[in-house]
């Protein structure tokens, strides 16, 4: 069968396509490497960085360059300028790339009959140091970074409750956020530090050479205390905890904490600042619970290994999750009530029952 004629104008039209194509990839190409290194990918960021290196392969070949990711995590994340976080990134396969690729994609937790496999759960931990390497920017502007070094090996790190504390008891941190940016209503400003605070809790394990966000990059709540009238910030991130099915660390998630308190204001004038008067990262299961630091590493090292990764879609898909636990949460203890009220029912029954038969062996004998 003959090939339909295409009109002149369409073959017109793809040949002056064709030739478009031809010339842009010839004028790239064209384009010294040095031009290109110092004048267009410099001024890339990560996301848009990772995707030229599908492009070609001599894109790809000059978007590997170290110094170039160097400098997007250090614009990304500040912390990792510290010496010790550059002193274990060197060891990672690709360096600063690796860092990347580990730290920017967010953890995400699949809907259960999505979930192909579960992360491998290792006991016991070969890790012996945890890193953590913490910024927390308002509106873009940096208000707190930090990188803390904590050993896992002592009894008292794997019995005792995962806890890692950024700042001292009675360490407090001035800030820069004042009030005046929102309104007068208590509500509108918890939404505006909910819309304008980030953050992002990177850990790195020296053994496995394995680096993970644990943060959900926004909040997933904002609120105040109910006695002391601080500012509660969470940052909370789901993933796949213990094996064994329904137990209570089936699901668990690894909340990041920054609290904030009334500040002065500088020189005594105008608004207060805030001050940052916690810092804090937990492990919770699904029934409020803190887990220790044994179990916590294992369920860690899986979620870094195994743990699906992904950039966010869209904005509000942490607090979505956030509140999909905080609903099974909730369905836990209306399963653990309705237990409880059926062995409480039985017990009833077995009381009455030993009652009335020790009555009837009394009384008609």
């Amino acid at each position: 069968m003959a090939s339909p004629i295409r009109p002149p104008i369409a073959a017109a039209d793809d040949h002056q396509h064709g030739r478009s194509h031809e010339a842009a990839t010839a004028s790239i190409t064209t384009v010294h490497s040095d031009i290109i290194r110092s004048h267009i990918l410099t001024r890339l960021d990560g996301p848009a960085l990772a995707a030229v290196t599908c492009a070609s392969a001599q894109l790809s070949a000059l978007s590997s360059d170290d110094a170039l990711w160097r400098d997007v995590c250090a614009s990304t994340w500040p912390s990792t300028q510290d010496p010790l976080v550059r002193q274990v990134i060197s060891t990672l396969p690709s360096s600063h790339r690796s860092f990347f690729s580990d730290s920017y994609p967010l953890l995400h937790r699949p809907k259960p009959s999505r979930q192909k496999k579960r992360p491998a759960y290792k006991f016991p931990s070969p890790t012996t140091e945890l890193i953590s390497a913490v910024d927390l920017f308002y509106k873009d502007e940096l208000v707190f970074s930090k990188v803390q070094a904590n050993e896992t090996e002592s009894g008292w790190f794997r019995c005792s409750p995962f806890r890692v504390d950024l700042l001292g008891p009675k360490e407090l941190l001035p800030t820069f956020i004042t009030r005046n940016s929102a309104g007068a209503d208590d509500d509108e400003w918890l939404s505006h530090l909910e819309e304008n605070l980030t953050m992002s809790w990177i850990v790195i394990d020296t053994a496995l050479k394995r680096v993970v966000n644990l943060s959900s990059r926004e909040p997933v709540s904002v609120q105040r205390h109910w006695l002391t009238g601080d500012i509660l910030v969470l940052y909370g991130t789901i993933v796949a905890g213990e094996p064994r099915k329904g137990s209570a660390a089936e699901v668990v998630q690894f909340g990041a904490v920054v609290t904030f308190g009334a500040g002065k204001s500088k020189g005594g004038v105008g608004e207060d600042c805030l001050e940052v008067t916690e810092v804090s990262l937990q492990v919770e299961d699904m029934e409020g619970r803190s887990l220790n630091g044994r179990d916590s590493l294992v369920i860690l090292e899986a979620a870094m290994e195994g743990g699906q990764r992904r950039k966010a879609r869209k904005r509000g898909e942490a607090k979505e999750q956030f509140k999909e636990f905080e609903e099974m949460k909730r369905e836990r203890r209306r399963q653990q009530h309705r237990a409880e009220r059926a062995l409480d029912l039985a017990c009833i029954a077995v009381g009455v029952t030993i009652f009335v038969t020790f009555w009837s062996y009394i009384l008609f004998r």
